[in-house]
């Protein structure tokens, strides 16, 4: 017993298989024999073995959670924030006319030409029907009286009524020309998740931007995690943090946005935190609507760190998984932990771990046991 006592409490050095293995149990709720301490003076040796294939040995660092790791960390993640903004930041461009646009054409001092107002609308109109005025057909064309076919799409209003009055000048003596849109039709954003009133939002001659959009769309839910908004634009996806941009300065309303852009608030539900091991309730913890949680924030979700049981010296962050993966060591124990804890921002899917004290790890040990001995113990007796 004494020698088993001595094998439990000593601090194994994990290979890749167990430690995944440990953290998809983890992830999925499963029970884990708790107690397994990770060994913090050096990376750990792991090793992607399975039965069929030979091992490759990989590294995971173990980062000690100190104030300088802390601004490091902060600084990462504020300069990817900025890298993705700025990307997107840039000058309003004027409407160009496109495909199915509706224009509305004024020929002054021609009643000849009233018919060029547009037709009048009928009398049970539908909110889908597109006002009097002539279509931008799907060639990008259109055709009006004495002028005959013009090719107007990507053209800005101005272009256009000047391009009209010069095909009328044939015509006319010195035609006066009024173009306007009637409805803006061509081109759309689009606003999905976590906002009131997703949906497909037009374009028009007021340029759309990042704000707008959200705003149009009804504002965030009460769900919305708004650190992370995707932007999807020409197949590449862009995040934004709404709030980092408003922490540091940058309005969301000089993000413009283009024809076909898509935005997604992701919820936040999806960006939980598992907390595990010897706390008093095992939670996913939510961020807050600002999408930002901490590790302190995390632990009072999980009511805070079991005292009886828990080893508070041992507390860890792990994130990532295969070769990516990092371990985050912290020891609450220490009087300083709760600064540290208070400025540790944690990521979607980390998992937080509290180690067992070598009490309970012994005696957790020693009930997965009992019932393999008693088992073996029945079967003899049925042997004899």
């Amino acid at each position: 017993m004494n020698t088993m006592l001595a094998a439990i409490q000593s601090r194994p050095v994990y290979r890749l298989g167990a430690l995944m293995a440990a953290v998809t149990l983890l992830t999925s709720a499963c029970a884990v024999a708790p107690g397994m301490r990770m060994e913090t003076s050096a990376a750990l040796p792991v090793s992607d073995a399975t039965e069929h294939a030979p091992a490759e040995h990989l590294t995971i660092p173990i980062i000690e959670v100190t104030l300088s790791s802390l601004d490091k960390m902060k600084s990462e993640a504020e300069r990817r924030s900025d890298a993705s903004a700025g990307v997107l930041l840039g000058r309003a461009q004027a409407y160009t006319i496109g495909v199915g646009d509706v224009l509305q054409i004024t020929i002054w001092d021609h009643p000849e030409l009233a018919a060029a107002l547009g037709a009048q609308p009928p009398a049970n109109v539908r909110a889908y029907d597109p006002p009097p005025g002539f279509i931008v057909d799907d060639s990008g064309n259109l055709r009006f009286p004495f002028a005959g076919s013009i090719h107007v799409e990507g053209m800005r209003v101005d272009e256009v009524q000047r391009k009209l009055a010069e095909e009328l000048g044939k015509s006319f003596r010195d035609p006066q020309v009024t173009v306007r849109i009637a409805s803006f039709r061509a081109k759309q954003v689009y606003v999905d998740g976590e906002v009131r009133t997703p949906g497909a939002q037009p374009i028009n001659d007021i340029p759309t931007t990042l704000y707008d959009a959200i705003s149009h769309a009804g504002g965030f839910s009460t769900a919305a995690d708004q650190s992370r908004i995707a932007l999807v634009r020409d197949g590449q996806s862009y995040d934004i943090n709404f709030t980092r941009m408003l922490q540091r300065g940058l309005n969301p309303s000089n993000i413009m946005l283009r024809p076909g852009d898509l935005i997604r608030v992701s919820a936040r539900e999806d960006n939980g935190v598992f907390v595990l091991g010897e706390v008093t309730k095992p939670v996913t913890a939510l961020p807050l609507r600002s999408g930002q949680l901490t590790l302190s924030d995390a632990l009072s979700q999980a009511g805070s760190i079991n005292s009886m049981t828990a080893d508070a010296a041992q507390l860890y962050v792990i994130r990532g998984l295969g070769k990516d993966a990092r371990v985050f060591h912290l020891d609450a124990a220490s009087p300083v932990s709760m600064i540290l804890a208070n400025r540790f921002e944690l990521q979607p899917k980390d998992i937080v771990y509290v180690d067992g004290s070598g009490l309970v790890r012994f005696s957790r040990v020693l009930s997965l046991l009992l019932p393999s001995i008693n088992a073996g113990v029945t079967a003899g007796l049925v042997a004899k």
